[in-house]
């Protein structure tokens, strides 16, 4: 369900609804990803491309859904579904300083988002890190394209068994407890290889 138009039809106009540009309410999760100064990023699930557009232009996103690639090139950032980020100069080995999966994990099962992880490591530059961004409860359920539910403990199995650490997890932008009422509460991990 999230390679269809329609799925790039619904984000787009979640993203653009009037009363969300008007309050600006990407303001405290726009501030968050670049506190955690990420640096030259890839998105791994870039979707038509918010965090691409916190990035300011410091990021290269991928997404199996070509309508959303599509949206992202129109906005004017750098995206490719992974056949063509496969055959693109920025698939290559150590060039990315961080790699960021923004409510990626919840649309698969644990074992295809370890794999996920997994195949993109190797375009980390050695001290590179992971960021992992997930919806708590309330967030899980307002999405029938939701498969699983990932809290820290299953992103810090996740990240393991892709040879990286957390190294800060927290919830945002209010305490864990809000999560199950407030749908935009995020679970967030920031992870670095293991020694």
């Amino acid at each position: 369900m999230t390679r269809d138009a329609e799925y790039t039809r619904r984000l787009l106009r979640e993203q653009g609804a009037r009363w969300k540009r008007l309050l600006d309410v990407q303001a405290p999760y726009r501030w968050n990803l670049r506190r955690l100064r990420p640096g030259f990023t890839l998105e791994v699930g870039c979707g038509v491309g918010r965090n691409l557009s916190h990035l300011r232009g410091a990021g290269v996103g991928v997404d199996h859904n070509p309508h959303s690639v599509e949206a992202c090139r129109r906005a004017g950032f750098i995206a490719f579904t992974p056949e063509e980020f496969r055959r693109s100069h920025h698939h290559a080995a150590g060039r990315f300083d961080s790699m960021l999966l923004s409510h990626v994990a919840e649309h698969m099962t644990f074992a295809e988002f370890v794999q996920l992880l997994r195949e993109h490591v190797p375009l980390l530059k050695p001290e590179g890190r992971i960021l992992v961004m997930t919806p708590q409860e309330a967030g899980f359920r307002s999405d029938p394209t939701h498969v699983e539910f990932f809290d820290l403990a299953k992103i810090r199995a996740a990240v393991a068994q892709a040879g990286f650490l957390p190294v800060r997890e927290y919830s945002f932008p209010f305490p864990r407890a809000v999560g199950r009422i407030f749908h935009y509460n995020e679970f967030i991990s920031v992870s670095r290889r293991r020694n």
